[in-house]
C-alpha cells in the first residue's frame, strides 16, 4: 500500500484544518464529526481543497470519478469536472432509479446499504473513489466492492480528512490513498 500524505498548509499558507469543525457526540453519542462546510462556504478554501486533490490524484491515472453520497459528490464534482472524466454516484439503497448492484456494509455506529447503477462503469475501467472522510473505510471499502461487481478496478482513493486512529487505511487492499488532512 502506498501512503501518501500531504500537508494541510499549501503554497499559499492555507490551513485547511482551520475550516473544519468539529461537532461532538454527531450523529451519535460518543463520535465527533468533522463538519466540512465551513470549508465549503469559503470559495478560496474549496478551491485550494479542489486543486489539490486533482494533482495528486492526475498521476493516478483513473477512467471514471466514483462517489458516495452526500457530502463526497461536493468534492468528486468538481474534481471530475476538472480532470474532464465522468462521474458516478453511489448512494443508499432505493435512491438510484436503475438496475443496480447493491452491497450491505458495517459502519463505525451501524450498518447501511450502498448501491451503483450496473451501466456506470464498464469493464475494465480504472475508478477513483473520492469522498470527504476516511474513518473505518467502511463505506469506500463498499464502494470498491461495487466497483470490482461492475468488472471494474480501483485506480485510488481520494480524501478531504483522514481519521488514522480508527485505520482505516488498512482495510482498502493496497490502493493508492490521498489524503489531504489527517487527524491522528
Amino acid at each position: 500500500m502506498t501512503v501518501r500524505r500531504v500537508k494541510a498548509v499549501g503554497v499559499l499558507g492555507m490551513n485547511l484544518r482551520s475550516y473544519i469543525r468539529d461537532i461532538a457526540d454527531f450523529p451519535t453519542p460518543g463520535i465527533l464529526f468533522r463538519d466540512i462546510t465551513p470549508l465549503l462556504s469559503d470559495a478560496s478554501a474549496l478551491k485550494y481543497a479542489v486543486d489539490r486533490m486533482l494533482e495528486l490524484c492526475e498521476p493516478l491515472s483513473s477512467d471514471v470519478i466514483v462517489s458516495v453520497e452526500a457530502r463526497g459528490f461536493l468534492l468528486a464534482a468538481p474534481l471530475a469536472y476538472r480532470m474532464g472524466k465522468p462521474l458516478v454516484p453511489v448512494r443508499k439503497q432505493g435512491k438510484l432509479p436503475y438496475k443496480t448492484h447493491r452491497v450491505s456494509y458495517q459502519l463505525e455506529y451501524g450498518t447501511d446499504t450502498l448501491e451503483i447503477h450496473r451501466d456506470g462503469i464498464g469493464e475494465g475501467q480504472r475508478a477513483l473513489i473520492v469522498d470527504d472522510l476516511l474513518a473505518t473505510g467502511g463505506t469506500v471499502g463498499a464502494t470498491a466492492e461495487l466497483i470490482r461487481e461492475c468488472g471494474a478496478q480501483v485506480a485510488g482513493y481520494a480524501f478531504l480528512i483522514e481519521l488514522a486512529e480508527l485505520n482505516g487505511r488498512q482495510s482498502l487492499c493496497g490502493e493508492e490513498v490521498v489524503s489531504l488532512i489527517t487527524y491522528d
